[in-house]
């Protein structure tokens, strides 16, 4: 049996997004469940959704993320992170790297997402996170509750990009 700590539970972030790289526009969702809701019907009623711009697919997913983390009102929690996104996941080892060479490249030129790097850094330090790298995009026979959960996240974004898309074409 699950046991629940309702006053300082463990909290899931799914986190996905998506961009069009001729429009630089994308979408970015989240989904915060605690442990104890995580099993309750509807949990799409609970993803929110914001519109980006000037953004590219990597940077958005990191955008997407820093914003989910951001609006979490409670700090120092265990927040188990669920992302498709290398590029997230990839900047937990090169952390130490990034912070040593103080944001910059070979050239030493600030890198271009380095603000975005900062606040991540930061934010992770707020609370106790660990980043879980799910395959997006599975068959449905295969996917387990948290591929069901992160597809109900992607399909969010996805859909969200898709009728603005829509809309501009209609306008034309």
């Amino acid at each position: 049996m699950l046991y629940v700590d309702r006053i300082k539970p463990t909290f899931f972030l799914f986190t996905d997004a998506s961009a069009n790289p001729q429009t630089n526009i994308g979408y970015g969702a989240y989904l915060l469940l605690a442990e104890y809701e995580f099993n309750t019907p509807y949990p799409q009623d609970k993803i929110l959704i914001r519109r980006f711009i000037n953004t590219t697919s990597s940077k958005l997913e990191l955008q997407s993320l820093i914003w989910a983390l951001g609006k979490i009102k409670f700090k120092k929690r265990k927040i188990i992170i669920y992302t498709d996104s290398q590029n997230i996941i990839s900047l937990l080892a090169r952390k130490e790297k990034l912070i040593k060479n103080g944001f910059m490249n070979k050239k030493e030129e600030l890198l271009k997402n380095h603000k975005l790097y900062k606040r991540f850094y930061k934010l992770l330090t707020c609370n106790d996170c660990d980043l879980i790298k799910v395959k997006g995009h599975k068959k449905s026979e295969d996917k387990d509750s948290i591929d069901k959960l992160f597809t109900l996240v992607d399909r969010a974004s996805r859909d969200a990009l898709r009728a603005e898309l829509r809309k501009k074409s209609h306008k034309i």
